[in-house]
């Protein structure tokens, strides 16, 4: 009898354990509702808001609830500053139904699917248990308002250098930022350069696009392959959040590499590999030649530049047609013979003129490393030249008496016989380029001797007795220096006393400076030279030019 009331006992005991069971898990999954309202379908970038609603459906006080939201990924709360968020909420009573508002903007490229997550938990009044609901909403990503577009040839030459530009504008009203432009290049594809400057060679920062903003990024390279192989360029744009990637958008376009029909070739001042010099007058000369198969007729051909230092104003071009101020110059048959009729392997050319800016003072110390393009199109061929531009190196010399940094002493006018110290200044300027290797030096005539001084006193200056040169030892100079911002100067003290055979005389203090240093970004040297100077002193202002003359 114990044992059969016994086994009694453990059955009524289990019974109880299931219907408990049972009890919990089926109110746990029916007495809370719990959902997320959202639209189906946003723009990238268009603010909405999430809302999380919960009902208590029994008839049980709902304690210690704590609601969690997981906004998707790419998503930017707009009151928040974390991607999940968890709120302690009221209690629940029966009936009882409630909502909160996770406002948010969605980014992902266009169809993308984003997912978001919420999680409530709590404990029923008089149980010790907890339980949690859980539920998600999607929401589709529409469309991305923001333009992402190659404009590249669809056949190039092979192993022919072209050119291909990837533009981007955006139409979002808010803003898109920490934006990465990355270009896939195909296998066979070989870079040369790139404008702006890469990150390596196929990636860009690009920051912060407002609505309206825009850019562009030119690539320039080769393609190696065999005749009508088709080669794949993909480009894509988005942005880092938290070490997260966000992919906006994701083009492709494919490249052929065709059979070329025509040889296109230029010549700047007689050199296929001139360096352009600011104030200087460039001849461009472009042979066409027909390589193909067959005679070539009616053809039109087409050259834009591009580059700041050019002076669009002063473009030549005889048999051309432009507007003075473009940078666009077109030929066609009426005016070139050989353009209305190309036979095989025949050859023919134009020409035109352009001068490169002599002030460069309207742009900023900042700007640097100029290239000037040539864009050239004959019927289906297409080339891209490059030209590299010097920078400029100037250096200025004064000569002056009442100086604040060194003093002077002496008569002025100058006597035979009497010392008088004037100061030397000297400034380099270098612009749109760095330089290395740069040094100003100058002699000094017989009878002016250097006192030793000069300022600062840490600068590189020497004297050499025989030669009587002076050497300043600049070293490297960026680009900018020598604005009043950013100067590189030295001041030298020299002495001197006229002789008996000079009375009457204006002397000469210091000849002709020159600066030299070798261009880092054309790798080649430059320099330029300043006038010599005399006892009339023309730069300093409290001394009149016939004070220059040695009195007896």
């Amino acid at each position: 009898m114990k044992k059969i009331a016994y086994l009694i006992f453990l059955l009524l005991a289990a019974g109880s354990a299931g219907v408990w069971w049972w009890q919990s898990n089926s109110y746990s999954k029916e007495i809370l509702k719990l959902e997320i309202l959202a639209p189906e379908n946003v723009q990238a970038g268009e603010e909405f808001t999430y809302i999380v609603k919960w009902k208590n459906n029994g008839n049980v006080r709902l304690e210690n609830p704590v609601l969690m939201f997981e906004f998707p990924k790419g998503a930017i709360p707009s009151n928040q500053d974390r991607m999940r968020v968890s709120q302690e909420l009221e209690a629940i009573y029966p009936g009882q139904e409630r909502t909160t508002h996770f406002p948010a903007r969605l980014f992902g490229k266009e169809g993308e699917v984003k997912e978001a997550r919420a999680e409530l938990s709590y404990s029923p009044k008089d149980l010790s248990a907890s339980y949690r609901s859980e539920t998600s909403t999607i929401t589709r990503i529409s469309s991305v308002p923001l333009s992402f577009d190659f404009d590249i040839p669809s056949r190039v030459e092979q192993r022919q250098q072209f050119e291909f530009n990837l533009n981007y504008f955006s139409q979002s009203s808010y803003p898109l930022s920490d934006l990465r432009v990355q270009i896939e290049y195909p296998e066979q594809f070989e870079f040369a350069s790139a404008s702006p400057l890469p990150l390596g060679t196929n990636e860009w920062r690009i920051g912060v696009l407002n609505q309206g903003d825009g850019g562009r990024i030119t690539v320039r390279g080769f393609l190696k392959g065999g005749l009508q192989d088709v080669h794949i360029f993909k480009a894509s744009i988005g942005s880092w959040k938290e070490g997260e990637f966000t992919l906006l958008k994701e083009i492709h376009k494919g490249v052929e590499i065709g059979e070329p029909n025509i040889a296109l070739s230029y010549r700047i001042n007689g050199s296929e590999s001139h360096i352009a010099s600011p104030g200087e007058t460039l001849r461009f000369e472009v042979f066409f030649r027909n390589v193909g198969r067959r005679n070539l007729e009616n053809l039109f051909l087409a050259v834009n530049l591009d580059g700041r230092p050019l002076n669009f104003e002063t473009i030549t071009a005889p048999r051309g047609s432009f507007t003075p101020g473009d940078t666009g110059i077109s030929w066609d048959a009426r005016n070139v013979p050989k353009l209305r009729f190309l036979g095989q392997q025949e050859e023919g050319s134009v020409e035109f003129w352009v001068t490169m800016q002599e002030d460069w003072q309207v742009f900023s110390p900042q700007d640097k490393d100029f290239t000037l393009t040539t864009r050239v199109t004959l019927s289906d061929t297409e080339r891209v030249f490059s030209t590299k531009v010097a920078g400029s190196l100037k250096v200025t010399q004064q000569a002056i008496y009442q100086d604040v940094i060194i003093p002077n002493s002496g008569p002025v006018p100058p006597q035979i016989g009497s010392s008088t110290t004037y100061t030397i200044r000297w400034e380099a300027q270098s612009q749109y380029t760095d330089k290395e290797d740069v040094k100003v030096k100058a002699r000094l005539p017989r009878g002016v001797e250097m006192t030793g001084v000069f300022v600062p006193s840490d600068v590189s200056l020497t004297f050499d007795s025989n030669s009587r040169e002076v050497v300043w030892d600049i070293g490297r100079i960026q680009s900018g220096t020598g604005t009043l911002t950013d100067p590189a100067r030295v001041s030298f003290q020299v002495r001197l006393i006229p002789r008996e055979d000079q009375g009457g005389q204006i002397i000469p203090l210091i000849e002709e400076a020159r600066i030299s240093g070798t261009d880092t970004f054309v790798n080649q040297e430059v320099s330029s030279t300043a006038f010599a100077v005399n006892t009339t002193l023309p730069h300093d202002p409290t001394v009149a030019s016939e004070q220059g003359r040695v009195q007896f």
